[in-house]
């Protein structure tokens, strides 16, 4: 079994992989003050209900945007499983190839989307990953990575909305019954989910503008399943997408 391991901001995403098939993932809160042992308890109680134990792991893949974490899923991965982690970079193969100014730049969950939705869907491609931040990836028909945008995610401007304005309140993300809301908290849901869907949609276009009209837009990220159905430009999602290109990358690098 392949074990893919994608560090996030928020959360971090893992799967088991048995051969190309995804068996099982689990996501567990972002927490850098957390050791390779406790990290190695949390992920034996997540294997213990699904029956996985430890020796089945071969190989162990990680993306991270947490550079404190990378370190610490490192030596869990050493002292617990016996095995060294292939940890994803831009200078691993992919099956794209970058013209970025600094392909260093680039982060490990960007790599992987492009890499398993190129692989998936060809190109040309627009990957929209809802995160923390919410970023946008450009791909050409010939597997050229160009960039893209970066916006604060949908959950990271909803919290700048409570925190700047005394007078309203935390509130849901979830799709409000109407888009004319008639209290303070659908009003601030309608605003956020519908004002994030246009957001979305006016990058998205501008981008098919600079790439091609025949541009394909893939989504995926936590809060995809929410704001991409508000959208008229994203035709597909990918829940499953990061875990699915770190599969692939380990399998392209092993």
């Amino acid at each position: 079994m392949l074990l893919a391991i994608d560090i996030g901001n928020t959360n971090i995403v893992l799967g088991a992989f048995e051969g190309d098939r995804l068996v099982e993932s689990w996501r567990v809160g972002t927490k850098t003050s957390i050791t390779s042992d406790e990290y190695a308890m949390i992920l034996k109680d997540l294997f213990g209900f699904r029956g996985i134990e430890f020796k089945q792991i071969q190989g162990i893949v990680i993306s991270s945007v947490v550079p404190p974490l990378l370190p610490v899923m490192t030596e869990m991965s050493r002292a617990f499983f016996g095995i060294e982690p292939m940890i994803v970079t831009s200078e691993l193969k992919t099956g794209i190839t970058f013209r970025y100014d600094n392909p260093k730049e680039i982060g490990a969950d960007r790599i992987v989307n492009a890499a398993a939705a190129f692989k998936q869907f060809g190109g040309p491609l627009i990957i929209v990953d809802f995160g923390t931040a919410t970023t946008f990836c450009a791909i050409t028909k010939n597997g050229e990575y160009l960039g893209g945008a970066i916006v604060p995610g949908i959950k990271i401007s909803a919290e700048a909305l409570f925190q700047r304005a005394s007078k309203l309140p935390r509130f849901e993300l979830v799709k409000p019954a109407t888009v004319i809301g008639r209290d303070t908290v659908s009003a601030m849901q309608a605003g956020m989910l519908y004002g994030y869907a246009g957001l979305v949609d006016g990058i998205v276009e501008r981008m098919k503008r600079e790439l091609s009209q025949d541009a394909r837009v893939v989504a995926t990220g936590g809060l995809a399943e929410l704001v991409a159905p508000e959208t008229k430009s994203i035709q597909d999602i990918r829940r499953h997408l990061t875990l699915e290109g770190l599969w692939l990358l380990y399998e392209l690098n092993r």
